[in-house]
């Protein structure tokens, strides 16, 4: 069995300080994928570097305290690839690529589009870009696990208020296409809705810190593993871990029989 994780921490060091690496410890995942660092390589001590003797590699944004991704493993890959632009997006830190054998896992964190309408336009940006860089992927013939925070919430039972979203980032006609897209054209697979099709409040993974958000569960399904048909028929079980909050996002738990 492989375990992989994904997280958006909102904040390494904030999520380190609330347990998430003592939790991590319990979970005893192969892989662990983390999103928005905030954080820049002097500020990580050994127990973030290698927390349980788990090997790193990151990607950090070059403004300090914003996004930044990382990728956890207790096996050496075989190879590590940071960035994939070269570009406006590798100087946010938004991917990390770990590969094993015939299996390729990344770590991504796609922007949000939310705070200025330039902000959604990079994000439009991106879509137009990362696409290809994952048709090319796909072309490989390898397996591939997209872990990360995609920023999209794709069909209407995966947020609670989809009438009131309809014009907002996250859920713009456009985002949305972009994943069917990914799925039914491309061919990769939601690892999350194939084995639960049609669940709805349990499946969200982050919450608005405005209006009791969490505690009222209006909440979105954001975060993402995303893989190629073979490794996601694979996929036996997945969680979505809401007993301790980390940060505003829910851990995403994926066991796969390999």
């Amino acid at each position: 069995m492989l375990r992989i994780i994904t997280a958006n921490l909102n904040g390494i060091r904030s999520a380190a300080k609330k347990g998430f690496f003592d939790w991590v410890k319990t979970q005893d995942p192969d892989i662990l994928c983390i999103q928005e660092l905030k954080a820049q390589e002097a500020d990580l001590d050994g127990t973030l570097l290698a927390p349980h003797d788990y090997q790193s590699f990151f990607q950090y944004a070059e403004k300090k305290g914003y996004s930044g991704v990382g990728l956890y493993s207790k096996k050496k890959p075989d190879s590590i690839k940071i960035g994939f632009d070269d570009g406006e997006f590798d100087a946010e830190g938004r991917y990390v690529e770990a590969r094993f054998g015939n299996l390729i896992v990344i770590s991504a964190y796609f922007p949000s589009g939310s705070s200025a309408p330039e902000r959604q336009e990079a994000k439009f940006r991106f879509l137009d870009i990362f696409m290809p860089h994952l048709i090319q992927l796909k072309a490989e013939g390898l397996e591939i696990v997209l872990c990360g925070d995609i920023n999209i919430a794709h069909q209407e039972i995966d947020l609670k208020n989809w009438k009131g979203n309809i014009k907002n980032s996250g859920f713009l006609p456009e985002e949305r296409d972009w994943m069917t897209k990914l799925f039914n054209e491309i061919g990769y697979v939601d690892v999350y809705r194939s084995l639960h099709p049609h669940t709805t409040d349990e499946c969200y993974t982050w919450w608005s810190q405005r209006g009791q958000a969490y505690a009222k569960n209006v909440g979105w399904r954001i975060d993402y593993q995303i893989a190629t048909p073979k490794m996601a028929a694979s996929a036996q079980r997945v969680e979505i871990y809401k007993a301790e909050k980390f940060s505003d996002h829910a851990p995403l738990i994926v066991d796969y029989k390999v």
